[in-house]
């Protein structure tokens, strides 16, 4: 049971193209070995910097946003520290790897 309305992070997403969504798919890895960093916090900021919303990764790193087409920063803070990436989202799915 989920404390949250999140999506399952470990599920493929379901995303209709011709529907117009905008899905942000992307995986915390750590710098120093390149592996995926579970139980992350995953932020996702608009282009004011100001909270849009958060999940927390998935065993295999991943993270999963339904977002407005546009500028956004995803952000991750975890145990190791915290990386963030500048994501351009567009229709369809946005992949992106934030590295910590």
């Amino acid at each position: 049971m989920t404390g949250c309305g999140a999506p399952d992070q470990a599920a493929p997403p379901a995303v209709d193209p011709a529907g117009g969504q905008t899905v942000i798919d992307g995986t915390v890895r750590l710098a120093a070995t390149g592996g995926p960093v579970a139980g992350a916090y995953v932020r996702l900021l608009d282009r004011s910097g100001e909270f849009a919303a958060e999940v927390v990764s998935s065993p295999a790193g991943g993270f999963r946003f339904f977002a407005a087409p546009g500028p956004w920063t995803v952000r991750a803070l975890t145990r190791h520290g915290t990386g963030e990436a500048a994501v351009a989202a567009r229709p369809g799915v946005t992949e992106v790897t934030v590295t910590v």
